[in-house]
């Protein structure tokens, strides 16, 4: 199978668009040796890493001052794109356009062999929403707060080809994260798994969980210890590597070659601990909610009621869940039926994962515009199973 191949939607990069110092600085990355250069010849030969398929020789120019050098870049890419070397489709992705690239390495017990690229992918992706998470605010559990933002954010990230480690006995994967636009996520990453890392150390030395406490301030979140957890189960580690993008240099306040971080089987219990520790101590806040009836629910015709919203504004979740009084109820029940939403004043925290408005002060229908009505009126209509009780009494 050539590099190309197996990473969907990719065409490669443009020869008069690639720089030979690029280049030259993502095979050196990748392993690859070089033969014969020198200065007075202005190219390089280069050869896959030992122990890689043979049969693939590329000559790269030392810069683009060196006569026909389109061409013999063209060559070098032709050849990159059929070669089997696995490295190979991983340095025409990050030739396409600058990035940073971030690599798990996940290994597997003993005859456990390959141990399932979607949990890998899964776990990889979980990582990178969880650093970007950090990137919009420090907090110990994101819950529902700027998922959208996230995933908007990891649209723009280029998940490579998976494989086969052969030094591990397990599997990898690369993600290649535009810099400098996306670069911040990754300095979150760099930073909260160090912190996490050293967390757990002290943890395990001390008993002490305040370690992972201060660790929020460098981006660690019940997100990120989840993800962690989600990659070393089944196996025996996983090692989280960065480096950055050649093109772009490295940013301030970071090595040019960031330590590697891994966690083993041992860390799962007290990364569990962290993450319900995070989840457990987050504060709730003040807010003032404008959303959509999307369900009405109580045991009688008469009394307090529970009333799910789906968020329009006030709160960077997609629904809450509150507590009203009969009075209360009424409002929002009637609200509903005539499709417009309401809006609740009270504090925003998290039950279980869940989010619900607490101490509610107010309940006000509120106008919106005839595209959110209709909406409304939309869910209304897909929801008359629920309506029956919000009509009660």
């Amino acid at each position: 199978m050539s590099a190309l191949s197996v990473v969907s939607g990719f065409g490669g990069p443009d020869p008069r668009a690639v720089d030979p110092g690029v280049l030259s600085a993502l095979l050196v990355r990748h392993g690859w040796r070089s033969h014969g250069g020198t200065a007075a010849r202005g190219y390089a030969r280069w050869t896959p890493p030992a122990g890689g398929p043979g049969g693939v020789s590329l000559l790269v120019p030392a810069d683009r001052a060196y006569p026909d050098c389109d061409d013999l870049l063209a060559e070098a890419l032709t050849a990159l794109g059929r070669s089997a070397v696995p490295s190979a489709a991983e340095i025409l992705v990050a030739l396409a356009a600058p990035a940073d690239e971030v690599r798990w390495e996940r290994g597997s017990p003993s005859g456990a062999g390959w141990p399932g690229e979607e949990q890998l992918r899964a776990g990889a992706r979980a990582m990178l929403v969880a650093a970007a998470l950090g990137v919009r605010e420090r907090a110990g559990y994101h819950g529902a707060r700027h998922r959208v933002w996230a995933a908007d954010e990891m649209g723009r990230v280029v998940i490579g080809p998976g494989g086969l480690d052969g030094v591990r006995g397990g599997a990898r994967l690369t993600a290649f994260v535009p810099a400098p636009a996306g670069r911040a996520a990754v300095g979150v990453l760099v930073r909260s798994l160090h912190a996490v890392r050293d967390a757990a150390d002290y943890a395990r030395a001390t008993g002490g969980m305040e370690a992972f406490d201060a660790a929020v301030e460098l981006g660690a979140c019940a997100e990120l210890t989840g993800a962690v957890v989600a990659l070393v189960r089944g196996t025996d580690g996983a090692r989280v590597s960065v480096a950055w993008a050649p093109g772009v240099g490295v940013p301030a306040g970071f090595a040019e070659r960031p330590e590697p971080v891994e966690f083993t089987p041992g860390d799962l219990d007290l990364l569990r601990r962290a993450g319900q520790r995070y989840k457990r101590d987050e504060p709730s806040y003040p807010v003032r909610v404008t959303g959509v009836v999307v369900r009405l629910r109580r045991r009688s015709a008469a009394g307090d009621g529970d009333v799910r919203l789906r968020v329009i504004a006030g709160a960077e979740v997609a629904q809450v869940r509150c507590v009203l009084g009969e009075d209360a109820y009424r409002i929002a029940g009637h609200a509903h039926l005539v499709g417009m939403p309401v809006r609740v004043s009270g504090r925003l925290e998290s039950r279980g994962g869940f989010r619900r408005v607490t101490g509610v002060s107010e309940v006000v229908p509120v106008e919106v515009d005839e595209a959110e009505r209709d909406r409304a009126l939309k869910s209304l209509h897909e929801n008359l199973d629920f309506f029956e009780d919000a009509c009660g009494g």
